[in-house]
């Protein structure tokens, strides 16, 4: 777990960069902004010791708006570039910002290496499920028959899951939250900080220009109640607008949503966040057959990997220090003459 700082007294406003916001009105992105500045004063973050890196994308001109370290970096590559910060300074506290393109296209590679070393800091995606930043074409998360410039008879692909592949790179924190619902968000990722190792965060961002409404389903008002579960750990897993839903495991240990009440003789069941195969299973649910699950889906505390490199190194160097003109002519070397 991250140790909590000194309280600095900030305010989310005293992590604005002053750069002028520059995404597209009613744009998701800036609601998640709003949180991550209220979530960094919230749990006392020192700007000279925060770190966000971003690939390439609408939703990786982050950088820009916030008063911290900052680095825009190249497509896909911010878990790269971050992981050699992170080595170089294990004491960051880093925050990686990216989009279902970014993410898991050009940076897919990057991605499943960053969450199975387990380094010490959040990695939040942006899923609008299209590219916003060149004008619309369908991405890795968007959903079948998605008609765009690039598939203007509608997308073939199977979509990834994000949530999916986190986990199944071994991923130890695993949460879904959506880009207006602010109390949520924040709750979510003051937890991602304060997990210790790789804290994974897709956020349901809306695209106004070019995927407008594709989360009605399940973040509209009037629908989230039925088809939206926001799970925590220990509690029922209930929801739907009385309150009268919930998932049991059916006979072929699949989940299923089913009718609970005093009369249904269903009890509801509880959510264990320390089942990776349970997580999988919310993880798996969409509407209109099941709710789609929000909250911390898995967490899992474990050594990160700045901790095992410094460990490695100590046992190595028995806690000595050499330049490495020393090290590189250390053990079988020659000189060519």
């Amino acid at each position: 777990m991250n140790t909590q700082p000194p309280a600095t007294g900030l305010k989310p406003a005293d992590f604005a960069s002053g750069q002028e916001v520059r995404w597209c009105p009613g744009c998701g992105d800036y609601a998640i902004l709003k949180a991550v500045r209220k979530t960094m004063s919230e749990v006392g973050a020192d700007p000279d010791n925060t770190l966000v890196i971003s690939g390439i994308g609408c939703s990786s001109r982050f950088p820009y708006y916030m008063s911290t370290w900052g680095f825009h970096t190249i497509h896909g590559r911010a878990p790269t570039i971050a992981s050699g910060a992170m080595l170089a300074n294990p004491d960051l506290d880093v925050w990686i910002i990216t989009g279902d393109g970014d993410g898991l296209a050009i940076g897919g590679n990057h991605f499943l290496h960053l969450l199975r070393r387990n380094f010490n800091c959040q990695i939040l995606l942006f899923n609008n499920e299209i590219y916003g930043l060149t004008k619309g074409q369908y991405s890795p998360t968007s959903h079948m028959n998605t008609r765009s410039p690039s598939t203007p008879t509608g997308s073939i692909d199977t979509p990834l899951d994000p949530a999916r592949v986190a986990l199944g790179a071994g991923a130890r924190f695993v949460a879904r939250a959506v880009d207006t619902q602010q109390k949520q968000l924040t709750d979510i990722l003051t937890q991602a900080w304060a997990h210790k190792g790789t804290s994974f965060v897709e956020i349901f961002q809306n695209c106004i220009v070019y995927n407008d409404g594709v989360f009605d389903e399940f973040t509209d008002k009037k629908n989230a109640p039925d088809h939206q579960l926001h799970v925590e750990h220990g509690k029922p897993m209930i929801f739907g607008a009385d309150e009268d839903r919930s998932l049991v495991m059916d006979e072929s240990f699949n989940l299923r949503p089913v009718a609970i009440g005093k009369d249904s003789g269903v009890s509801p069941l509880v959510h264990d966040e320390t089942s990776r195969s349970l997580a999988f299973m919310l993880a798996e649910q969409t509407p209109p057959q099941g709710p789609m699950v929000t909250g911390v889906l898995y967490r899992q505390p474990d050594e990160t990997y700045q901790e095992l490199v410094r460990q490695q190194l100590e046992e190595a160097g028995g806690g000595s220090t050499r330049s490495v003109n020393e090290a590189l002519r250390d053990g079988l070397t020659w000189t060519v003459t």
